[in-house]
């Protein structure tokens, strides 16, 4: 029995067609046939991209040296090219650590920058729950700056006198109350006599130039501003109180809920962070020049080259978590009652999770962060728990 080619491919011609009629359904329905053959693979491409879901990253950061990696790899596209098209980077900018820390417990942000304090504070507010420290991000850039005509020209002298901090209990406050017992004083509110005063850093510099303050603990670039632009003198440099001259100022951190949902971003973050300090550590003085290049985008102001370049030779960027050094300020901050106050004291073993910052090392051949948040090598290394009293883990 013959069977006719239009029958074959599922076509019915009906019988009172002539030949010519049925050809032009024969030809029409194979056209029919090409095209959708031929748009198959297309639309099983557009499936594919449709289904290829695209997620969002909502990263903090403060417009700081302390935290260069984020001003300048956030802000020229350094860190959307490794996180690829398919996740929309959305950025925002703090000035307060505690505003910032609201944001990620308010699901408003995904990651942050931050100091050790805004992030201890935080995981001690959800009960170790809600946020996780991934990376460093910087260590030191922060002293006691005096000024000329204080009267201060040693630890001795600090009797009677009135300094200020950027914020009550934030790092560089915990440090300054800490050393001033540690040395002997107590401040007016504890029966001493010395006072301390929670201000703004550009406050500070306002109030130190017209001589309301005798000194301030700062972070960079602020130390080098009241040198350079108000006349002060550095009193300390604080990293000379710490193991290695290393200690934590600046971190990552994400919400956990994030980190366990998207470990690939994170992972494409952290590569990012690590990739850009790196990349600043490598020549600082184009980084400072990019610095003020982005910072200008996003705030309008620059910082002098002459300050800058300054501030960089005291600070050090860094993924090294430098674990120590944060457990150390969280049991200075419990001791002056800025944390859990009358209860026991924290425990912050579980506050990092480095597991994908440690795959990210490894990938790039890079020196290992060990279990106590050290790179792993005998130049750069934090010091063990014996040189630092009271370690909470």
């Amino acid at each position: 029995m013959m069977i006719n080619k239009s029958d074959r491919i599922g076509i019915k011609v009906p019988k009172n067609f002539d030949n010519r009629g049925r050809h032009l359904v024969l030809v029409f329905t194979m056209i029919i046939t090409a095209v959708a053959l031929i748009s198959a693979p297309i639309s099983i491409a557009s499936a594919q991209s449709v289904g290829g879901e695209k997620k969002t990253l909502r990263i903090g950061y403060f417009p700081n040296i302390t935290h260069s990696q984020a001003v300048i790899g956030l802000n020229n596209g350094d860190f959307q090219n490794t996180l690829g098209d398919n996740v929309t980077v959305e950025t925002v900018r703090f000035n307060a650590g505690p505003s910032a820390i609201e944001s990620l417990l308010a699901d408003r942000i995904d990651a942050t920058y931050i100091g050790p304090n805004p992030a201890i504070n935080g995981y001690l507010l959800t009960g170790g729950e809600d946020l996780r420290v991934i990376s460093g991000a910087s260590s030191g850039g922060a002293s006691f700056i005096v000024r000329n005509d204080s009267g201060i020209e040693s630890v001795s002298d600090l009797g009677g006198k009135k300094f200020a901090s950027p914020q009550l209990g934030n790092t560089q406050d915990v440090a300054l109350r800490k050393f001033l017992i540690d040395n002997g004083f107590n401040t007016v509110e504890n029966g001493g006599n010395v006072t301390v005063l929670p201000i703004a850093n550009a406050d500070i510099l306002t109030v130190f130039l017209k001589g309301e303050i005798d000194g301030a603990w700062v972070p960079e670039p602020w130390a080098t501003r009241l040198v350079q632009e108000a006349g002060g003198k550095v009193l300390l440099d604080e990293k000379t109180l710490w193991p290695e001259a290393k200690f934590v100022t600046g971190n990552l951190i994400v919400r956990t809920d994030y980190l366990e949902d998207n470990p690939e971003i994170i992972k494409k973050l952290l590569e990012a962070h690590v990739d850009e300090t790196l990349k600043i550590n490598n020549d600082t003085a184009a980084a400072a020049k990019e610095f003020n290049t982005q910072l200008k985008k996003v705030t309008g102001q620059e910082i002098s080259e002459d300050v800058l370049n300054n501030a960089y030779s005291n600070l050090e960027l860094t993924y090294d978590p430098l674990k120590l050094t944060l457990f150390k300020s969280a049991n200075d901050a419990y001791d002056l009652g800025f944390i859990e106050k009358g209860k026991d004291r924290p425990n912050l073993s579980g506050i990092y999770d480095t597991t994908l910052l440690s795959e990210v090392l490894a990938e790039k051949g890079l020196e290992p962060i060990d279990d106590a948040g050290a790179i792993n090598n005998s130049t750069n290394s934090t010091s063990s728990g014996e040189a630092i009293a009271d370690i909470v883990a």
